[in-house]
């Protein structure tokens, strides 16, 4: 019983010590001033300016990018394949090939084609009093297979007199009778020869064997004809 009477003796005093040390009494000390003061940062003041873009016409210093660029040069990129890859013995091959060519051509041993003729050729009227006329063609050039057909027209009918001549060194000859008035003569390229175009020449006589007339046909393409008009008086 007196150890009971002990612990709460004990206790009321533990109690009111705590309440008289946390009284109402009690002060907070301030902390102390050590005389270091700061100062709130003052914003640089700017004066507001507006801000213009460059006007290029009225000041020609002003100047855009140049981009070096010209209309009808090469697009420097481009799908289309180009020839920066040839091989160069190509070229060598192909300039010695038109030498060669350009030779043989001089030396008349090969026809021209860069000059092939493609129109029909006509080589004027002729009036004769003869009933017969003789028409001599060969090939005046390199022998290359060169064919022609001649083909006679009156009051609009044609005959074929010769298909198919093949012409070469010697004469062929072309007999033609002669109707009252107009007849007309055509020398048709059947083919061009493996050197180049057709090629020939005639010489036209009448049934005295006077020549009336002498020319040539030069690399004519096939199909292109020679044409003659003959006038009987």
């Amino acid at each position: 019983m007196k150890q009971v009477l002990l612990v709460i003796i004990m206790c009321m005093t533990i109690n009111g010590y705590s309440q008289a040390e946390f009284s109402s009494k009690f002060k907070v000390i301030p902390p102390i001033d050590i005389g270091i003061k700061t100062k709130k940062a003052t914003p640089l003041k700017v004066a507001p300016r507006d801000i213009i873009a460059p006007d290029i016409f009225k000041k020609p210093e002003y100047k855009l990018p140049s981009t070096n660029f010209k209309i009808g040069d090469p697009d420097p990129i481009s799908m289309i394949q180009t020839n920066d890859f040839i091989n160069p013995g190509d070229e060598v091959r192909d300039k010695m090939n038109k030498s060669i060519d350009k030779s043989l051509v001089n030396n008349g041993l090969k026809e021209d084609t860069s000059y092939l003729n493609v129109k029909d050729l006509n080589f004027g009227v002729i009036r004769t009093k003869s009933k017969t006329l003789m028409i001599r063609v060969r090939d005046y050039g390199a022998i290359d297979g060169d064919l022609i057909k001649a083909t006679i027209i009156r009051n609009y009918k044609s005959t074929i007199l010769a298909n198919n001549l093949y012409l070469d060194t010697n004469f062929k000859d072309i007999k033609i009778e002669l109707q009252e008035g107009l007849n007309y003569l055509e020398l048709e390229a059947l083919n061009r020869g493996a050197l180049g175009g057709n090629t020939g020449a005639f010489y036209i006589y009448d049934a005295e064997g006077t020549m009336l007339m002498s020319d040539l046909w030069n690399n004519f393409d096939t199909g292109v004809k020679s044409k003659f008009t003959f006038i009987k008086e």
